[in-house]
């Protein structure tokens, strides 16, 4: 269940970096509404996560999750650029990721 809520605080993350860049600096109302809800909503699903997980595998696993999924985001519906020296670290923190959750116990 730890890992569940971890998971989902992650992908809440990326939802709310979405939100954050269409509140255009917190000029739109709703967007900034729902960044701040999205906010709140995750770091309550980490907390709860942290409760049972070891915090360094659980933060960097929470962050990576974050990190890739908005750039992802990102690529896909913002048109950045999706260079290949982008994907290829995107590929060295899933590899990093992956590895922390393999080790942790």
């Amino acid at each position: 269940m730890a890992w569940t809520l971890l998971i989902v605080s992650g992908l809440l993350d990326v939802a709310w970096a979405i939100c954050v860049k269409m509140a255009d600096g917190y000029s739109r109302l709703s967007w900034s509404i729902l960044s701040f809800i999205l906010l709140a909503t995750f770091i309550y699903a980490l907390g709860k996560a942290l409760q049972v997980l070891p915090l360094g595998t659980a933060y960097a696993v929470w962050t990576g999750i974050g990190a890739i999924g908005s750039i992802v985001v990102g690529i896909v519906v913002f048109r950045e650029p999706a260079t290949f020296v982008r994907l290829f670290w995107i590929s060295v923190t899933l590899s990093g990721i992956v590895g922390l959750k393999l080790t942790s116990s």
